[in-house]
């Protein structure tokens, strides 16, 4: 007997479909995808859930639809009408061409395809019932011009598939940031969501892409973005980024698409955030929505099997070209005058090596007014983290002042030298302290006024799912309409809440990595919280500020390190200092 064997076609169509058919999002893509590609102008996404799981998603297009004998085939694997051969590859232009999407659906789903061609003169549409890969119905019915097609019982025949899907509202989320994503490269195409009867989302055909923003994640944020261009003779750059004071903690909302095909980059996003250099803090990323046209040729789409990537020839000089646009539009605009930084943002942004933090230049004055409030600041921070008693796990150290109002210098009673990062340390102690208050299902503080979230339909739909989460971390967040969110309480270390900054980043954090475990979930509210509430990098302390952070400090379990295991705390003992300057 031969070891070898050839499979046989149902195993090999679900091999196929597992490549391409990884979660309802996937199901979503291809089908918007084939619609965008028939010339439709407008595309309606329904999609129907349980309490449990998505259960039916359909799509309907007003494009060119299919004759009946073309139905039939388009459910056969690699046929497609968008490519012939192998020369096509290197110019294609549509965002499906493989010919796997059908099959691949069709293979772990039921499948009913409704569909008339575009003025052929037929009378009569075709339906088709695919099951398993299988055509078990095909008849004639009456249907308009274009394409409806309903999946249901997705993965029912590969019941190992099926559970590894998330929760509903975290698949749901998928699904809204492939139509947000496909949205923002085809303003030619009128987008409408509906989930269980209700709109989620709508968008208008030829808006221009800021208006496609400003329906999907505000007018607010559409109104603060900065236009970006850039020109070679093979590429042009369009699209808009934010001031630096909007950002975010995740490249998660560094939006791609080149040639009209949403894609996902690394290479790409670590360029755009190259274009900041020192506007933003290293941790921090900006939100950006680009558009990157390049020469076909240049362009390789045939290296993932759900085209989520491409690779690029000529990157060398493509990266460079996006990190110079990104940068030359910040430099056009007066980013300070139009949505002010923070004052850390600021003084960060306009330090160098070797000169004090610059302040705020402006009426006789402000550069008082301004640094009385960062102090004020810090003080009610370092009050909200006061504690007594504990034991101290830092030798004793006095503080001597900072340097580039970042790092603390203190002297130990044995000469030895301490910098202190001071944003670290701080995120240390809040971090123990907020860790210790949801131990004891304590350490909420009420708003006097909630905090209102707008959200984009998929961050509000992570949301939901992230309530529990957010309430073991202090958090109490309550529905309070159509992707609209209250914040009631927050956690005690945070104080008064003056903008919904720290929960958004919290459910972009959870949303850009749902690959954590409950337990790391709720580890990284916490963490999130201790950074927002800590003292910043940049801020000017007092030196009774500086001393009672450090013997804040002291009293942690941990104190050499920050929750992200960063160094809080630098020695330099006075042999090596000795050393440094060559005695002895």
């Amino acid at each position: 007997m031969t070891k070898i064997r050839v499979l046989d076609p149902d195993t090999v169509n679900q091999i196929a479909a597992g490549e391409v058919v990884e979660r309802p999002a996937s199901v979503v893509k291809e089908l918007l995808e084939n619609a965008i590609d028939a010339g439709a102008t407008s595309i309606l996404l329904d999609v129907s859930s349980d309490m449990a799981a998505i259960t039916k998603i359909r799509v309907t297009d007003n494009g060119e639809g299919m004759t009946g004998e073309e139905a039939v085939l388009a459910f056969h694997p690699h046929a497609t009408s968008k490519i012939r051969d192998i020369a096509d590859l290197s110019a294609v232009r549509t965002l499906g061409f493989r010919g796997e999407a059908l099959a691949s659906i069709a293979a772990v789903a039921e499948v009913t395809l409704v569909t008339r061609p575009r003025g052929g003169g037929a009378l009569a549409g075709t339906r088709l019932v695919v099951r398993g890969g299988e055509i078990v119905e095909k008849n004639e019915v009456g249907a308009p011009e274009g394409a409806t097609i309903a999946v249901e019982r997705l993965f029912y025949n590969t019941p190992a598939r099926r559970k590894f899907l998330k929760s509903r509202n975290t698949e749901l989320a998928h699904v809204y940031a492939v139509v947000e994503n496909l949205a923002l490269a085809h303003g030619e195409v009128a987008f409408r969501v509906v989930h269980n009867g209700k709109e989620r989302m709508a968008t208008q055909r030829s808006g221009g892409t800021l208006n496609t923003i400003a329906g999907l994640y505000g007018a607010d944020l559409a109104r603060s973005l900065v236009p970006v261009e850039g020109r070679l003779s093979f590429l042009r750059i369009g699209g808009y980024i934010s001031r630096p004071s909007e950002s975010r903690g995740s490249p998660s909302q560094i939006s791609v698409s080149i040639n009209g095909r949403s894609i996902s980059s690394r290479r790409i996003a670590a360029a755009v955030r190259e274009g900041y250099g020192t506007l933003l803090p290293k941790d921090r990323y900006p939100v950006a929505f680009l558009d990157l046209a390049i020469d076909t040729d240049l362009v390789d789409v045939n290296v993932h099997p759900t085209k989520r990537e491409v690779r690029l020839s000529r990157k060398q000089e493509i990266l460079p070209a996006i990190a110079a646009a990104v940068e030359e539009a910040l430099a056009g605009h007066d980013l300070a005058r139009e949505t002010p930084a923070e004052p850390a943002q600021q003084q960060i942004a306009s330090t160098e090596p070797g000169t004090a933090p610059a302040r705020p230049v402006g009426e006789p004055g402000a550069s008082y007014t301004a640094g009385h409030r960062e102090l004020t600041l810090s003080d009610k921070q370092l009050r909200r983290t006061e504690t007594e008693g504990g034991e101290n796990l830092l030798p004793a150290m006095e503080p001597i002042g900072q340097v580039a109002a970042t790092y603390i210098v203190a002297e130990g009673t044995d000469g030895t030298l301490y910098l202190v990062d001071q944003h670290a340390a701080h995120e240390r102690v809040l971090y123990d302290q907020v860790t210790e208050q949801c131990d004891r299902a304590a350490g909420s503080q009420e708003l006097i006024a909630p905090v209102i979230l707008s959200l984009p339909p998929k961050e509000s739909a992570a949301l939901r799912d992230a309530i529990p989460l957010l309430a073991d971390g202090g958090f109490v967040v309550d529905e309070f309409g159509r992707d609209t969110f209250a914040v009631r309480a927050v956690p005690a270390a945070l104080g008064a809440v003056e903008d919904p900054g720290t929960v958004r980043e919290t459910i972009a954090d959870l949303l850009a990595d749902e690959s954590r475990t409950v337990p790391d979930r709720r580890q990284a509210v916490t963490c999130i919280v201790a950074c927002r509430g800590a003292v910043k990098a940049g801020a000017v302390l007092t030196h009774d500020q500086q001393k009672r952070l450090l013997a804040q400090l002291a009293r942690t379990k941990t104190p050499w390190t920050c929750p992200h295991g960063r160094p809080t705390v630098v020695a330099f003992d006075k042999r090596k200092i000795d050393g440094m300057f060559r005695w002895g």
